[in-house]
């Protein structure tokens, strides 16, 4: 198979930072890739290279199998995080410009809409303008201008942001669509159980470099199975000064706990102290790995507070 994008040694810089530093990846024609990482660590401007918006100071960057910059542009679309439609265009209206600035005929575009209206629960608001939709229609409708012109590629910046759970549900059933009839999905996202359950690849980037990049039960498998699940009758309390316990992400209801030591050794310590409700042994989850490697910078920031104040 091959590569929707291919990035080699990609680097952007600002005001002499890098924002992307030497990024290499490679994103699998007909998959889900999900781009995650802390904000300001480079997501944002990694799309916009691979869409041309911006281009890189250094390294290449190949799209449907070209560099032209202009030559794939009719089969890419583009959801940007900042949402944006022509406020005073009825939808019908709006569908049409984008569909035809894709160079698709408006017999095309008429039928993907008599497709998509529906698919998106939309009924009835073709010929109202914009500016009276509520937030998630206005979002769905933002969604249907991206497909409407069957693109090959298409690139999601939080697609689920803002969204409730049933028009986030719409929208996930909608791009699972759009992959099983070929498209190549790229999507950033803050929701790592979104990332975990939809993803055949996920990337993070961290501070402008790739730090994960695979499917997410080799990531798993890179960061081993030293995370344990309990519900116990005393709850995250019981867990102090256990020798075993590295850190505790508290749940009220359930903990999750990283170990340093042997998982059965913890769990007689456990039991010694409160009834054991639920003992599982598990791989880290995206979440926990994401913490891992974002929360040394938050701490780092947190000291350079300090000592600030200090000062």
């Amino acid at each position: 198979m091959t590569d929707a994008i291919v990035l080699d040694e990609v680097t952007k810089r600002f005001g002499g930072i890098a924002a992307v530093d030497t990024l290499s990846l490679s994103v699998p024609s007909g998959s889900i890739y999900g781009f995650i990482g802390p904000n300001g660590s480079g997501k944002t401007t990694t799309l916009r290279m691979i869409m041309h918006i911006l281009l890189p100071d250094e390294g290449t960057i190949e799209v449907l199998g070209s560099r032209d910059t202009g030559a794939a542009r009719d089969q890419v679309s583009y959801l940007p995080e900042e949402r944006g439609l022509y406020k005073k265009m009825t939808v019908r209206r709006l569908l049409r410009y984008y569909g035809r600035l894709k160079g698709r005929s408006l017999a095309e575009v008429d039928a993907a809409i008599a497709e998509w209206m529906p698919r998106m629960d939309l009924p009835g608001v073709l010929d109202r303008q914009i500016e009276t939709l509520s937030k998630g229609m206005a979002q769905k409708v933002q969604f249907i201008a991206a497909v409407i012109s069957k693109p090959s590629l298409l690139i999601l910046d939080e697609p689920f942001s803002g969204l409730d759970p049933v028009n986030a549900q719409v929208l996930k059933d909608a791009v699972l669509e759009m992959r099983s009839r070929g498209a190549t999905v790229v999507f950033s996202t803050h929701d790592m159980g979104t990332a975990e359950k939809m993803c055949d690849r996920i990337f993070m980037i961290f501070r402008g470099r790739k730090v994960l990049d695979g499917s997410l039960n080799q990531i798993q498998e890179e960061y081993g199975a030293d995370t344990v699940r309990v519900r116990t009758a005393g709850g995250a309390g019981v867990l102090s000064g256990i020798p075993e316990v590295d850190s505790v992400n508290d749940f009220g209801q359930l903990q999750e706990v990283r170990l340093k030591g042997d998982p059965q050794a913890f769990l007689k310590h456990l039991s010694a102290r409160s009834d054991v409700y639920r003992f599982e042994v598990t791989r880290p989850s995206l979440q926990d790995i994401f913490v891992r490697i974002a929360r040394p910078q938050e701490q780092e920031q947190a000291d350079r507070r300090q000592e600030t104040g200090a000062a």
